[in-house]
């Protein structure tokens, strides 16, 4: 007798709909752990977030982000399905990327001397989401994540940038700004009500 299917089973394979890519760099721990906070336990969005990390050393970022907040955190591995309400850390030593609904990663050379970089998981995401894509640059140094930002907004997809007076280490944010520009540039404590509120939106477009 063939086995009944779970009714919930397809819910809980389905990728989401709307992606939030975040990345962050120095002081990026307390600017993610203030952001992750403030995000509502229904977001209807998967949140992924690749904080620029020591590949010598591990990461404790998904547990502090998961007791953080309301939103369940897991490093990531690959082939993790992007889910709404969820969030995915890359680990350190790997680029995280997305396709087909799910988490990438790749284990290829620095990025901007960086390695996981934003820039991938940025481009990647514009790729993949388009219009349904919300990248957010929090604070940190250099200039990573720059490039990738403009492939979002390329893509019909919504910037968000720290301001940068507001940052613990501004350049990171600056630099953005100065590159590609921000649809929304705020300050932290703003931060996760206004993604709240874009992935909320039928399709989130630039204001």
């Amino acid at each position: 007798m063939t086995p009944k299917k779970d009714g919930n089973s397809k819910k809980r394979e389905q990728s989401a709909e709307r992606l939030i890519a975040i990345g962050a760099s120095a002081g990026g721990v307390e600017a993610l752990t203030c952001l992750v906070a403030g995000l509502p336990a229904d977001l209807p969005a998967a949140v992924v977030v690749v904080l620029h990390l020591s590949p010598d050393l591990p990461s404790h970022l998904a547990h502090i982000l998961a007791r953080a907040g309301l939103l369940p955190a897991l490093e990531a591995r690959d082939g993790d399905l992007l889910q709404a309400g969820h969030i995915l850390v890359a680990p350190a030593g790997h680029h995280l990327v997305v396709q087909d609904g799910r988490a990438r990663l790749l284990d290829g050379a620095p990025v901007n001397r960086v390695k996981p970089a934003i820039d991938l998981l940025f481009q990647s995401g514009a790729r993949e989401y388009g219009p349904r894509l919300v990248a957010v640059i929090l604070t940190g140094t250099l200039h990573d994540g720059s490039s990738g930002l403009i492939a979002v907004r390329q893509a019909g997809g919504v910037a968000v940038i720290q301001d940068p007076n507001d940052a613990e280490y501004p350049e990171m944010p600056q630099n953005a700004l100065d590159a590609a520009g921000a649809n929304h540039c705020v300050p932290l404590k703003e931060m996760a009500p206004l993604l709240a509120r874009l992935a909320r939106r039928e399709q989130p477009v630039p204001e």
